[in-house]
């Protein structure tokens, strides 16, 4: 595992979003694509120890929790399957009435 790979998008952190935490483990932004708080791991690579994984989420929890009532935590890698980052994403009510805005304009 390498600390960080030149062309990973995840690895340059570019301040493209609002960013919610930064640490010597991880970043939390909204992700440019989703606009929802992502969870990124500095270190290029899918493998996190647990206790940098048990912080990351706990990092990404509070960043969720301040924008959605209701949460859930997606850890699949669509877009860069190759640096560890995971998704806050609204669930229940708050998955409505984030759609609506996002896409409605509402």
């Amino acid at each position: 595992m390498s600390a960080t790979d030149p062309i990973c998008d995840l690895c340059q952190a570019a301040r493209l979003t609002t960013w919610h935490h930064e640490d010597d483990i991880c970043w939390v932004a909204d992700c440019e694509v989703c606009d929802v708080p992502m969870v990124v791991w500095k270190h290029h690579g899918t493998d996190p120890p647990p206790t940098d994984l048990a912080h990351m989420k706990a990092m990404l929890e509070r960043a969720a929790l301040a924008r959605f009532d209701d949460w859930a935590i997606d850890q699949v890698r669509r877009q860069i399957p190759d640096h560890w980052h995971a998704h806050g994403r609204p669930a229940g009510k708050s998955a409505l009435q984030w759609w609506t805005r996002r896409f409605m304009g509402k």
